[in-house]
């Protein structure tokens, strides 16, 4: 493309800066500071965009021979995500406390004697890092609340709310471009990073998940940990019915970013479930289970346990885990059916 025509192409579209600019005073929490802490987050996460588009050139692979609080081996480029959105979120002066699922306790930004920075922010700084050297998608969940009315202090109690009190919530996915999607509660919409010009733009506005897919993501190594529910229901989807658009599709990449972001706009059903080996499921609520099911619901899709919301769910601690079904609406429907089934059977 010619390189004027390439500028009136990119002129077309509106940064991230412009439509959060423009969407102030449209809902509530809708504020400059709340504008900047967006920013602040666009601004990491092109940062661990520069570092993902580094790795094999420089030595960004690997582990770093650390366990983090998930019991997981600490992969180098986890390590280099958490640091650069502390790093902005500390300098950008909006935030009073945010949880990592690389660091064990909440960290404290603001204190009592300071009267700046009124937002938590919980996030996964790196999702799927241990496909990064087979050059699979990856990506970072956040999620954001705003400090409890009267609360002087932030603490760990202060992030312990229900996703249901979430302002904010996003993702932003690094594979062939780099997408930011997130959510205020008004709406999805989706911006690409043009690396050309450095700004994230609004590529996929408005979006809304088809009511039903054709595909699920799930690991279905765990089958035989699964409960009677969920492998009657694998089972019904890998039936033939034309009629039904069956059998579905299995598509599971192991990062659950990618996952998502490919279901929102195809439609689909990701599962992770609990497992004998692991009762409460394995995906951590607070930062990336409820940031999900905000955006999903507000796509038009539902999240859910199994049996219940997962935006409802009280948690009580910072690395609490659930069980996730989240996706089109139908196909979460569906596959609670299957599982209130087979529970009513059980207590028959």
């Amino acid at each position: 493309m010619q390189p004027d025509l390439l500028r009136e192409e990119i002129g077309a579209f509106k940064t991230l800066e412009q439509f959060i600019i423009e969407q102030q005073g449209t809902f509530d929490h809708s504020s400059g500071a709340f504008s900047r802490l967006l920013r602040d987050i666009s601004v990491a996460a092109k940062l661990v965009n520069w570092h993902m588009r580094r790795a094999g050139i420089v030595d960004v692979f690997g582990n770093t021979g650390e366990i983090n609080v998930q019991g997981e081996v600490q992969q180098i480029m986890d390590l280099l995500a958490h640091k650069e959105f502390v790093r902005a979120l500390r300098r950008g002066g909006e935030c009073c406390l945010i949880g990592s699922e690389e660091h064990s306790e909440a960290i404290p930004i603001r204190t009592a004697d300071s009267s700046e920075g009124k937002y938590i922010v919980l996030l996964d700084p790196l999702d799927g890092s241990s496909n990064i050297e087979v050059n699979v998608s990856v990506g970072t969940i956040f999620s954001i609340y705003q400090l409890p009315e009267g609360v002087k202090e932030a603490t760990l109690e202060s992030a312990l709310q229900p996703g249901i009190k979430q302002i904010g919530a996003g993702y932003i996915v690094y594979g062939s471009s780099t997408i930011l999607v997130y959510t205020t509660g008004q709406g999805v919409n989706g911006f690409t990073l043009d690396p050309s010009i450095g700004e994230f733009l609004l590529s996929h506005p408005n979006i809304r998940t088809p009511k039903k897919g054709g595909m699920y993501s799930v690991n279905e190594g765990n089958y035989e940990s699964f409960a009677r529910g969920l492998k009657k229901h694998i089972k019904w989807m890998q039936q033939e019915n034309e009629e039904e658009g069956r059998p579905l599709s299995t598509r599971y990449i192991g990062s659950f970013v990618a996952d998502f972001h490919r279901n929102l706009l195809k439609g689909g059903l990701y599962i992770y479930p609990a497992t004998q080996k692991s009762p409460n499921g394995k995906l951590r609520l607070m930062y990336e289970a409820n940031p999900l099911a905000f955006i999903a619901e507000q796509a038009g899709g539902a999240a859910s346990t199994g049996n219940s919301r997962i935006l409802e769910i009280v948690p009580d601690k910072l690395h609490q885990r659930t069980p996730v079904y989240i996706g089109s609406l139908d196909m979460v429907r569906t596959a609670q059916q299957f599982l209130a089934n087979e529970h009513s059977v059980d207590n028959a």
